[in-house]
């Protein structure tokens, strides 16, 4: 099959180690080529108009931004792209909030090796790349919106919050997140707050450790 045949695919990833491993298990596809590779919203953005993939794979954690935000953005301005979020973050935290932003896939990156390949596959068929518990707890949101969740008090946090909360636990100050995610530090100290609110907790110190446990439970 020739170059010009194969489905092309960018990858949005800010660690260039896993981009290149990818690039090369993608590669030996017969019926596939990675296109490029970015590692911020901006770049991959200018390199959709310009190289016009077939699949968009997405971290979670990006540059400058979220996978999260970047994925609203494409299906504003690609509509119908298919997108496969491959990140290191719990699925039962992540994937109901990425399939929700459009994405057609989810697979935990220590999966990848696996089975990318044949989640990009079913991801450019129309079908959704997902564990059976991601398509469930996703159903019965989208069928029952107000039953009362019987997870995480993380899952009431939005995708913003969710974001300088992970962002916290890195140990970045309130303006090094305003700075990485382009709002005021005003906007940070807001989210921060309505975050504390959320989870119960009553001072800073005690939102830092919280932040910090939770990095280290979905790092792990």
């Amino acid at each position: 099959m020739t170059t010009a045949a194969k489905r092309k695919i960018l990858i949005v990833d800010d660690h260039p180690v896993f981009c290149l491993g990818m690039s090369e298990l993608i590669n030996k596809a017969a019926d596939l080529c990675v296109c490029g590779s970015e590692d911020t919203p901006a770049k991959a953005l200018s390199a959709i108009q310009r190289l016009s993939p077939d699949l968009v794979i997405v971290d979670i954690s990006l540059k400058e931004s979220s996978g999260i935000d970047l994925m609203g953005e494409i299906n504003i301005r690609h509509p119908g792209l298919p997108m496969l979020v491959l990140s290191m973050y719990d699925e039962s935290l992540y994937a109901e909030r990425a399939l929700l932003a459009g994405a057609r896939g989810y697979l935990m990156k220590q999966e990848a090796i696996a089975v990318v390949v044949d989640a990009i596959h079913q991801v450019l068929q129309g079908k959704v790349y997902a564990s059976e518990a991601v398509k469930e707890k996703v159903f019965q949101r989208l069928v029952s919106p107000h039953t009362a969740a019987d997870t995480s008090p993380l899952d009431g946090l939005t995708s913003r919050e969710l974001e300088v909360f992970r962002l916290i636990g890195q140990g970045l100050s309130t303006r090094e997140i305003a700075e990485r995610m382009k709002l005021s530090i005003k906007t940070i100290g807001t989210y921060r707050e309505r975050i504390k609110e959320k989870l119960n907790l009553k001072h800073y110190t005690e939102l830092v450790k919280a932040a910090v446990h939770y990095l280290q439970l979905t790092e792990k």
